[in-house]
């Protein structure tokens, strides 16, 4: 009886998948790879959660506490062929862990590949997706990040990539368990056309490095689009690019995954921290945290706790920023304007400024609302700096006071953006009154 439920299940839609009540907004958590790599334990996983109780991240969204590769024993159980963890690190197994991430009131997640191997080297879930989906969700998986590594060449056209990506989703469809599915195969074959209805979210190039605008040759791509080689060690202004084209193909349920933060690693100082923060939070990515939160900086806790961003980034609208224009600059680097909405006609725009110079700009309604046309390029807003308290509340969001046609004069360092809230002063009167 449950093989033929089983069977009957994995006939159903593959749309299941994305359509599965997860990630309505952007996933929020914690994973282990982009501190601690392989050198993970229970301690790691248990340390973590605790540390994300105990500065409060629940309550700015955080639930997810995700552990990546290097959690596997050395083979499957050679009766079963179910994947195992190992004995040294987790002792007590993955469902023991689980159960006390969820006795925290966390959610709970882990990591394969679409291979025979995962990148760390140890066994994939290629051709083995039925059990290692029904095992994940007897340990009480609540998310499985996916990745893309030693996939026998089972790549090179979207459907090729989708067909090894779906039995996966199919097979968590089965379970019956609601788990996250999050894609990670680096932006190959376009997921954004071909996992939009299998998965919640997909990454869209090679890894992101703990760095500003540093090239290089591991992440030889200049065009997302176009790219036969993601690589790795990709600098986090470069995967802004790389997100420019896609924002329209996300929404709902179905994300682009800018991969990882690296807020609080030390790569990058406090404004480009803050450019990471904001841009991943405009365009819609999963806000997955990679650092080690148990020792956090103040201005660590700072950026990642900036609830005014974190509420563009949940928006319930679900509509990516756009990047409106991107002006290259003689000294290097660039300017680039974004743009989106929000619900109850609200917006946010930014500037970003990749230079290396500190810049002014006259930032022009008639870009900023070039989709929305002239009525609202020729309209009055009341403007709110989302990185300036209000000093009486002490609330993000800093009231500029109302602007028609620009704002002009805006000095924005180098290496920083500058992002803010737009709301029609009409709106804004009525919020008013009603003592919002």
């Amino acid at each position: 009886m449950a093989s033929t439920l089983l069977t009957l299940a994995l006939a159903l839609p593959a749309a299941l998948a994305s359509n599965n009540g997860l990630a309505r907004t952007p996933q929020m958590g914690w994973n282990t790879w982009n501190h601690f790599g392989c050198g993970i334990s229970e301690d790691t996983i248990l340390s973590a959660a605790k540390a994300i109780i105990s500065n409060n991240l629940t309550a700015y969204g955080y639930e997810y506490v995700i552990v990546d590769d290097c959690w596997h024993a050395p083979a499957r159980d050679p009766s079963t062929g179910a994947p195992l963890a190992d004995p040294d690190k987790f002792p007590n197994g993955i469902k023991d862990v689980a159960d006390k991430v969820h006795d925290m009131g966390l959610k709970f997640g882990i990591y394969s590949s679409a291979g025979t191997y995962t990148c760390g080297g140890r066994f994939g879930s290629l051709d083995h997706e039925e059990i290692d989906a029904q095992t994940y969700a007897s340990w009480g998986v609540d998310y499985l990040k996916y990745d893309n590594c030693y996939n026998e060449g089972r790549a090179g056209t979207p459907k090729i990539s989708y067909d090894r990506f779906n039995n996966m989703s199919r097979a968590l469809n089965a379970t019956g368990r609601p788990i996250l599915y999050s894609m990670c195969n680096w932006g190959e074959d376009g997921p954004w056309n071909f996992a939009v209805d299998i998965a919640n979210s997909w990454r869209i190039s090679g890894d992101i490095h703990d760095d500003f605008d540093r090239f290089d040759d591991r992440c030889p791509c200049t065009d997302i689009l176009d790219c036969k080689l993601p690589g790795f060690h990709c600098a986090m202004s470069r995967i802004i690019d790389f997100a420019a084209p896609v924002g329209q193909k996300a929404g709902p349920g179905h994300w682009n995954d800018l991969d990882m933060l690296e807020v609080g690693n030390g790569g990058m100082n406090f404004d480009e921290y803050v450019t990471h923060f904001s841009m991943w939070a405009l365009v819609k990515s999963p806000l997955i945290l990679g650092n080690d939160v148990t020792n956090m900086s103040n201005d660590t806790l700072t950026i990642i706790t900036n609830d005014a961003i974190i509420a563009v980034n949940q928006d319930p609208n679900g509509s990516p920023a756009n990047r409106i224009w991107k002006r290259t600059l003689p000294e290097g680097g660039n300017l680039q304007l974004w743009q989106g909405s929000l619900v109850n006609n609200q917006f946010v725009f930014a500037l970003m400024n990749t230079s290396p110079n500190p810049q002014t700009v006259n930032v022009s309604f008639t870009d900023v609302f070039v989709d929305q046309g002239p009525s609202y390029q020729s309209g009055t807003f009341t403007l709110y700096d989302l990185w300036q308290k209000d000093l009486s509340t002490g609330a993000w969001g800093l009231n500029l006071g109302e602007f028609k046609g620009s704002v002009p004069s805006v000095q924005v360092g180098s290496h920083q953006t500058k992002v803010w809230k737009a709301v029609p002063v009409s709106t804004s009167q009525r919020r008013d009154r009603a003592g919002l």
